[in-house]
């Protein structure tokens, strides 16, 4: 019997029994969301590149691939997955990669998980293997299913094999610092996003902002000589944005509740407290408060109140839910979506919504 075979025969068992079912790969993210609940189906058995051709820009894989893995093999081809997906641990798969839906510093310039995602294999909770999208990028038509998996948490089911686009490497890269306050560097920011400047990544902390260039040699130098700042050199910088990218950043110790705020990038500066860290010019903001009901009702109607929403990310306590509640109206779509993929609500309950437990 085949890996999907068994996959299948584990589904329908649990569907009949209406036992919960954790889709689990290397483990890496099993603190984001609602806690696990139920059996572990391990996913890391189906595992393997199926097709990957550097001049069609498209890597398809099978969901327990290391994700490791598959940035190795684009960077021998001088290619790389531009949304720059956190792995926050060496264990992550690409399948645990789509279902978290997360991405690194690169997102506000190049585009967030779900606009890499090509195509999609999904085991439903009935048992059946449904086929969304294609491994072209000219291919999507009507709803666009295979996007739609990306952040999903593995509620709608368990994705056995998924196509990504990926891009090719800049060909020069350059990081500046800049000693400025929060607001002058969200207005900056905003000016600069709206310049034909080669921005690849922006974060602002504690008095400094670092501002990445990626693109053309000339670009990035002629970037450089225009804003000023201060060159950080290249492995200093590298180390700096893999670890933002991973959360070793030193804004991340410690054992306050951490928040994920996402909000329109002219956003001015929130007062909330705590300590924030701001990404993606501006539209990205981390917070670091405290974690009782009257802070977590605070952070959500000011992001709210700003056009945004705001995930509790790590710790705190998660009883009142993760993400922020859904309008009527869509969490209505929400419920229906569950049902037509998951009619027995198996897959990982309570990982999105503790409507879906």
């Amino acid at each position: 019997m085949g890996t999907i075979e068994r996959f299948q025969e584990r589904v329908r068992a649990a569907a009949s029994d209406r036992q919960p079912l954790c889709i689990r790969g290397g483990g890496s993210k099993d603190w984001y969301g609602g806690a696990p609940q139920g059996a572990v189906l391990d996913t890391r058995d189906h595992a393997g590149i199926v097709d990957y051709e550097p001049t069609e820009l498209v890597v398809t894989a099978r969901c327990g691939t290391p994700l490791a893995e598959i940035e190795a093999l684009l960077a021998r081809h001088n290619q790389m997955l531009a949304f720059e997906p956190p792995h926050f641990s060496a264990t992550a798969t690409v399948g645990g990669t789509v279902a978290a839906g997360l991405s690194g510093p690169r997102r506000g310039s190049s585009g967030a998980t779900r606009d890499f995602v090509l195509g999609a294999r999904l085991l439903d909770g009935k048992g059946d293997v449904l086929a969304f999208g294609g491994k072209v990028m000219k291919n999507v038509a009507g709803y666009d299913v295979s996007r739609m998996l990306a952040g999903s948490m593995g509620t709608l089911g368990l994705l056995l094999e998924v196509s990504l686009k990926v891009l090719p490497r800049p060909f020069a890269e350059a990081t500046l610092r800049f000693e400025m306050s929060e607001i002058d560097a969200i207005r900056r920011l905003n000016e600069w996003g709206g310049q034909p400047l080669p921005l690849s990544g922006s974060a602002w902390c504690g008095g400094q902002l670092a501002l990445r260039l990626s693109g053309a040699e000339a670009a990035v130098d002629a970037a450089m000589r225009l804003l000023g700042g201060e060159a950080v050199p290249h492995p200093d910088a590298a180390a700096f944005w893999t670890d933002l990218r991973e959360q070793r950043h030193a804004f991340f110790t410690g054992s306050e509740p951490l928040w994920r705020l996402s909000v329109p990038s002219t956003t001015g500066a929130l007062v909330l407290g705590g300590d924030q860290l701001i990404e993606w010019g501006g539209a990205q903001r981390w917070l670091r408060t405290g974690g009782d009901a009257a802070t977590a009702d605070t952070v959500r109607r000011t992001a709210q109140a700003c056009g945004g929403h705001a995930t509790l990310f790590r710790g705190g306590d998660k009883g009142s839910g993760v993400f922020q509640p859904l309008a009527p109206v869509l969490a209505r779509i929400h419920a229906r979506m569950k049902d037509a993929f998951d009619p027995a609500h198996i897959f990982n309950p309570g990982r999105l919504y503790p409507e879906s437990a």
